[in-house]
């Protein structure tokens, strides 16, 4: 258990459907009582991330795993690549609305603006026009998650006070710098998994772009991993799923796929508890 002098904070990750495993280890940490005094995340972590700073309790979480178990339902990721062909064709630039995950996360927060929460929370996205990582702690809510959220092609840039906003995990996947800078003694990081599977030298075409993204989104997180200052303690908390996402996975582009979700929200709930539990 953390020292309750310490600053908690829990660092919320991107990785699309993946990162289920994040409500698994929420509930780990929770049904132990390890609460936030600052929440950060990026992309579906910002979704995560915003509903146990409204609510850190285990109902939350009970109602992130109900929320991803309707997803499909409620068209959030796309309904048919019918639908997705004839959006793509009317926006030239996205095949998909944010209007489905807009009405989720007002309906799962309960709160329209980041000073309503309960614990102190900011999200990142990344600016066009800056080219830069963006942060959000204050204003509308919903706003910033979508920002924080929009998968280049998947979901439309989201435009907040005259400037365009791309998803998070761009810029900043796995966000363990803002938790120190904002002055986290104790970090909890959570992640969809990716960063434990070995990158190799790509063989095939297809196999060069995703290589170097994954380069290029791993290396900030490493880097970032081995410049936390002395006193403070980073728990990359494990997924526990015995074949997570590969990087070379096309399946991973398979937004409508939610076979696996159950899977690794219990992979995670379980694996987590047992790395907690091994600590107290």
């Amino acid at each position: 258990m953390p020292d309750p002098k310490c600053t908690v904070a829990f660092v919320l990750g991107g990785g699309g459907h993946a990162g289920a495993a994040e409500v698994g280890m929420l509930h780990a940490l929770l049904q132990r009582q390890i609460h936030p005094d600052l929440v950060v995340g990026t992309s579906v972590g910002a979704l995560h991330g915003a509903m146990v700073a409204a609510e850190p309790t285990i109902a939350a979480v009970e109602k992130l795993e109900a929320a991803w178990g309707e997803l499909d339902k409620l068209g959030v990721l796309g309904r048919s690549w019918l639908t997705d062909a004839a959006s793509l064709l009317r926006t030239r630039t996205h095949v998909r609305s944010n209007e489905p995950l807009r009405r989720l996360a007002g309906r799962l927060l309960g709160a329209e603006t980041f000073e309503e929460l309960a614990v102190p929370f900011q999200c990142v996205a990344a600016s066009i026009e800056r080219f830069a990582e963006h942060w959000f702690s204050t204003g509308p809510l919903v706003d910033a998650i979508l920002a924080s959220s929009a998968v280049p092609g998947i979901l439309p840039p989201v435009e907040i006070g005259g400037e365009h906003f791309i998803d998070g995990g761009i810029v900043n996947s796995i966000p363990i710098d803002r938790a120190v800078f904002l002055g986290a003694d104790e970090i909890y990081v959570m992640h969809a998994g990716r960063i434990d599977q070995p990158l190799s030298v790509p063989k095939r075409m297809r196999d060069v772009g995703l290589v170097a993204f994954e380069v290029s989104r791993r290396h900030r997180f490493v880097r970032e991993l081995a410049a936390v200052p002395a006193g403070v303690t980073v728990h990359v908390l494990p997924t526990g799923d015995p074949a997570p996402p590969r990087f070379n996975d096309l399946s991973q582009l398979r937004f409508r796929d939610f076979r696996a979700v159950d899977r690794r929200i219990a992979y995670a709930y379980a694996a987590t508890s047992e790395y907690l539990d091994a600590r107290a």
